[in-house]
């Protein structure tokens, strides 16, 4: 984790966002059947004035102080003359008929007024009181889901830590791991959404373990391949101090001379492949492949003209590439290096660029001995050398060129010269590495 970025917890974070939703929610359900309920309180309470107010008007006897300080009535006669008042709360002297509010004596009263052809009746109720048992009645109401939301609380909390197990047991299995196992992790009981990062997890452990296969046959084999050049050259410097005359010394010298450049070309392509094996593709570049063709062609002239090889260069069409100048010029200077080496002196050597309905390519021609077909997939095997070959070679020139190749998106296809009678190195590209 880089500095400065906070952790986070997964279980942690799902249960603030699923309790902070369920509280949110209770709180706005309790709040509006709270309010729900006293709406239906109030009326309830106007439904039993009025049922008081016709239960009088029926007839129905109503003694005086029945009800308590709950109700309290008031019957006038059609002159206005009080007929009947009952005890209790004082109720005003005029009525107005239906619902309505009252202030009598600093009591707040809910009153239904209900007037006949006999006389008016005045229903009056304590709104204080009234209030105070609808707000009862509301929490009534309210109480079961304010008991839910904690055991739903609970409930869910349980649910997230049972649904995370799974990610905790596969920690486990990691951390418990030794460094170098790199078998595939179980996907049992793994959860279907993070079943892909399992797969995705052992994809990756996979290609790891193959990296590190090829490093282990690496090492193995350049080790083997520098303990010959190593021994040569120490024999070679024993010859030089063993030498009786001077020509005898100066013929040691020159061949140890050679020997350290074999040495040193040795080295250089086991880094170039190493640095190839273990780099990230890097970003890409418009290339122009006979520019790049050019430069290659020009690095190897002092050598092909000592042999006086024949190396020219010929194109069919402007060719540019979408990749990297240094993977792509190694590509070129690996083919051309082993056409030169691999041929006679005075023979010929031809590099080609093209584009066709297929894509760019290149192609290297010489006129040497060729490699027989049964031969032509190993020889990108590493430090492998055709048999009988009298040129020198590490082995690793065509290996080279076709891991550059691959990682660039092409091919690389050996066959015979028809032109030349030699070997012909042929790179194809597809379309997509060609710059839009």
């Amino acid at each position: 984790m880089t500095a400065g970025t906070a952790s986070w917890s997964l279980r942690r974070r799902l249960l603030t966002l699923v309790l902070v939703a369920i509280a949110f929610v209770t709180v706005l359900q309790a709040g509006i059947a709270y309010r729900s309920a006293l709406r239906e309180a109030d009326r309830m309470f106007d439904y039993h004035l009025e049922e008081v107010a016709r239960s009088v008007h029926g007839g129905i006897p109503f003694a005086p102080g029945e009800g308590g300080s709950e109700y309290s009535v008031q019957i006038w006669g059609p002159d206005g003359v009080t007929l009947y008042r009952s005890q209790g709360l004082q109720m005003p002297s005029q009525a107005v008929l239906g619902f309505s509010d009252s202030r009598v004596n600093g009591v707040r009263l809910r009153i239904y007024t209900l007037q006949t052809t006999e006389h008016t009746i005045q229903i009056a109720q304590d709104l204080d009181a009234r209030e105070a048992r609808a707000r009862t009645l509301a929490l009534r109401a309210v109480t079961p889901v304010l008991l839910l939301a904690p055991m739903l609380m609970l409930a869910v909390g349980a649910a997230i830590g049972g649904s995370l197990r799974p990610l905790a047991r596969m920690r486990r299995q990691v951390a418990t791991r030794a460094a170098r196992d790199l078998s595939p992790l179980s996907t049992d009981g793994v959860p279907e959404e993070v079943q892909p990062l399992v797969a995705e997890l052992n994809a990756l452990f996979a290609r790891v373990q193959g990296t590190l296969e090829a490093q282990t046959h690496f090492v193995a084999d350049a080790a083997h391949e520098l303990r010959s050049p190593l021994t040569a050259l120490r024999l070679q410097l024993q010859a030089a101090e063993r030498a009786r005359d001077e020509t005898a010394r100066q013929e040691a010298i020159v061949q140890l001379r050679a020997g350290i450049d074999r040495s040193i070309a040795l080295v250089e392509q086991l880094l170039a492949l190493a640095r190839l094996e273990g780099q990230a593709e890097g970003a890409r570049e418009d290339v122009d492949l006979e520019e790049l063709a050019r430069e290659a062609v020009s690095a190897l002239l002092p050598t092909a003209h000592a042999r006086s090889i024949d190396l020219g260069l010929a194109t069919t069409a402007p060719v540019r590439l979408a990749g990297s100048r240094d993977a792509l010029h190694l590509i070129l200077r690996n083919l051309l290096d082993n056409a030169v080496k691999y041929t006679p002196a005075g023979g010929r050597v031809d590099i080609a660029l093209g584009r066709d309905a297929q894509g760019a390519w290149l192609a290297v021609e010489d006129s040497g001995p060729g490699i027989p077909e049964a031969e032509r997939d190993r020889v990108f095997d590493r430090f492998y050398r055709v048999a009988g070959s009298e040129a020198e070679g590490s082995g690793l020139g065509l290996a080279i060129v076709r891991t550059v190749a691959e990682r660039l998106g092409g091919q690389v296809r050996l066959a015979r010269s028809e032109a030349l009678g030699g070997l012909r190195a042929e790179v194809r590209f597809p379309d997509g590495a060609l710059p839009s």
